[in-house]
């Protein structure tokens, strides 16, 4: 490994200022996409780990779920999208039967949901599943736009360093000469080298990460309906 960035780094030192340009252009590249892989798989880990729990603890209070605060649930270090979920169905819920009871006739006892009001409560969470399935995916552009730079960054490089080559060849041959013929040679394969191992690692990612949280969209569906229905059961009238 050592050795590998030694020939990297002689590498840089020996190319031209336009090929000293693309390594740092590869360099920072790397390094911003390095953040932001290692910042999204360390959320997707944590909001699969605490989805469960969140999710078993909703359904170990289901018989007074509206009462439930976040206090009484599994709870993170970050923004859970369950716990937005829950805030955003609960919230919903209680201002729909507010609604009802406000409109109810006197002397009513109970207060139900109608299907249209259960429709309205899912339409709304919807929404909210729709905003935490985007901030999840926030910044993934970042590491497609890498698999996609990197290796056209090596190709200039790669063409430049070639140019080079050429260049000197035609000038003559010579001590100094041979030598920039070898620099031009070796940004030539630098360049294409590092390209691809910032590229193939960001492509890898990106399509783990993009998957993961595709399917973290649908537990939030399928949560959002869990919830619906124990709502559906305590609420809707009997004779509907």
């Amino acid at each position: 490994m050592f050795a590998d960035q030694g020939i990297l780094l002689s590498a840089y030192f020996e190319a031209d200022l336009f090929g000293k340009c693309i390594f740092i252009s590869l360099f920072l590249l790397s390094i911003v996409c390095w953040v932001v892989l290692i910042q999204k798989t360390r959320q997707a880990k944590r909001v699969r780990a605490l989805a469960f729990a969140f999710e078993r603890g909703c359904e170990k209070n289901r018989e007074h779920l509206l009462a439930l605060t976040l206090e009484d649930l599994p709870r993170g270090d970050v923004p859970h999208p369950f716990s937005k979920i829950f805030l955003s169905l609960k919230q919903k819920t209680l201002e729909v039967l507010n609604k009802n009871r406000y409109y109810a006739k006197e002397g009513a006892e109970n207060v139900y949901l109608t299907r249209s009001d259960l429709e309205l409560v899912e339409s709304h969470v919807l929404t909210t599943i729709s905003s935490e399935s985007k901030n999840l995916e926030r910044n993934l552009y970042v590491l497609s736009t890498t698999a996609s730079l990197a290796p056209f960054l090596g190709l200039l490089g790669t063409v430049w360093g070639i140019l080079l080559t050429f260049a000197e060849m035609q000038s003559g041959a010579g001590t100094s000469s041979n030598s920039a013929v070898l620099g031009g040679l070796s940004t030539a394969l630098s360049t294409t080298v590092l390209g691809l191992l910032i590229a193939i690692p960001a492509l890898v990612f990106n399509n783990y990460l993009r998957n993961s949280f595709r399917y973290m969209s649908s537990d939030m569906e399928d949560f959002l309906y869990k919830l619906l229905s124990t709502i559906e059961l305590q609420y809707r009238k009997p004779t509907e």
